[in-house]
């Protein structure tokens, strides 16, 4: 008797073992689960605040008053709203003029560099031709020498431009080389685009060939079977298929273009792109005789004052379009970008 009795002390207290090694399994499980997801969320917070602590600054001290700038219990959100320092950027900046000196360079732009690196890139994906890798590594070359190593030479070629060499042809036979004078026009940037050789035209072709290598070559088999040729395989199978691609082809072309300082301050003498007039708003707030003569109804000591939220203005206005055009095509540019296969 007492030895059932100590049997089923036994199975009980092994039960009870048992029960208790599997509970603190799973409240270890589930601590350890909520840890981590309380570390990513930690992690992603962070990260969020540094990415978007910029913007908020900006949209913070764009419409402070005088009184909320040095007013030290007014941190991020003003006590009233004040429209003035927008006015004045937009007017420093000539704003208008700006954004349609952009426009005007950088619609064409895009488009002539759209047709470039499709055809290049898809050249690279698809053919066969003598010099083909070497090529691509003079491809791969472009994008990683700086703009800045031959900026000398391409600035003296567009000052003195031959025509690719006709030029200097007629030259030998009239005496006198025609060249003529791209600096200070729209022209330059066309011409840059249209040979491929637009700003960061290697990465975009780049991007292109790793998008129609990934491509099934059935498609195209198909296409041949069908009659297509090259030229009507490409227009009407590769090009309905690239769509993503293109989206982020000229989402990137569109930025880079918009953003374009070095070329920009480097080639034009006067009416500036936006880029290089929200660069120099700042020399010209330096300048208090040029702002008041400028901007009408201010003095010179309030615009000192109100420098920083003019600033802060410039940068919004110069920044929000590209935000605004990203978000209606941030699902395409997305798929382009992972169907490329330059991510990871």
């Amino acid at each position: 008797m007492i030895n059932r009795l100590n049997a089923q002390f036994k199975n009980v207290f092994q039960t009870a073992d048992r029960f208790m090694e599997d509970n603190k399994q799973h409240y270890l499980n589930k601590s350890g689960g909520f840890l981590k997801s309380a570390g990513k969320a930690v992690l992603m917070v962070g990260l969020c605040f540094v990415m978007l602590y910029p913007m908020l600054f900006i949209l913070s001290a764009s419409f402070k008053t005088l009184d909320d700038l040095y007013n030290p219990s007014v941190v991020w959100l003003p006590r009233s709203f004040n429209m003035e320092a927008m006015k004045i950027a937009l007017a420093l900046m000539k704003y208008s003029e700006s954004v349609l000196k952009t426009l005007t360079i950088m619609i064409p732009s895009v488009l002539f560099q759209l047709v470039a690196v499709l055809m290049t890139g898809y050249g690279f994906a698809r053919f066969k031709f003598w010099g083909k890798n070497l090529l691509f590594g003079f491809l791969i070359f472009t994008i990683i020498v700086p703009v800045q190593s031959y900026i000398i030479p391409l600035y003296v070629n567009l000052k003195n431009f031959n025509f690719f060499g006709v030029g200097s042809l007629i030259g030998l036979v009239s005496g006198q080389a025609v060249t003529t004078n791209l600096l200070d026009t729209n022209t330059l940037f066309y011409l840059q685009a249209i040979l491929g050789m637009g700003i960061r035209s290697g990465l975009c072709i780049f991007i292109i060939r790793q998008f129609f290598k990934n491509i099934p070559v059935e498609l195209e088999e198909a296409a041949t079977i069908d009659g297509c040729g090259p030229i009507r395989t490409f227009m009407r199978v590769m090009i309905p298929n690239a769509l993503p691609l293109i989206a982020t082809v000229v989402v990137f072309s569109i930025v880079w273009y918009w953003n374009d300082f070095y070329l920009s301050s480097m080639f034009f003498r006067t009416d500036f792109p936006l880029s290089v007039n929200l660069t120099t708003l700042r020399t010209t707030l330096s300048s208090s005789d040029q702002v008041v003569n400028g901007v009408s109804g201010i003095s010179s000591q309030e615009l000192v004052l109100m420098r920083e939220p003019i600033l802060a203005c410039g940068c919004l206005i110069t920044v929000l379009p590209l935000v605004i055009f990203y978000v209606f095509l941030q699902r395409y540019f997305t798929e382009g970008v992972e169907r490329s296969g330059i991510v990871g």
